[in-house]
């Protein structure tokens, strides 16, 4: 699958990693359920590493479209609660 984080660029990662991502997926949706900033940093942190560290760079010249779409880095509370609500992610940022 392809994810993009907004920022940085796309990354194709083996589908085999689904599961492991939606484990750190919920902790950030438990942050920003919770309100909790830190938490939040801390979880979206771990979940953007891992997939930079599993996935394969795709070269900028290459035009994909992304399976998933993650927000940068520095995001916030507000930021990634807009970003759920806009994406109609009833589930977080990674589906099932």
């Amino acid at each position: 699958m392809i994810v993009r984080i907004l920022g940085e660029g796309q990354l194709d990662v083996d589908d085999s990693h689904l599961a492991e991502l939606n484990q750190l997926d919920e902790r950030v949706e438990d942050a920003v359920d919770a309100g909790d900033e830190a938490a939040l940093a801390d979880a979206l942190a771990g979940l953007l590493a891992r997939v930079r560290e599993i996935g394969r760079p795709l070269d900028d010249a290459v035009l994909a479209d992304s399976d998933l779409i993650l927000p940068g880095a520095d995001s916030d509370l507000a930021q990634l609660r807009s970003f759920l609500d806009d994406s109609g992610a009833a589930d977080g940022l990674i589906p099932g």
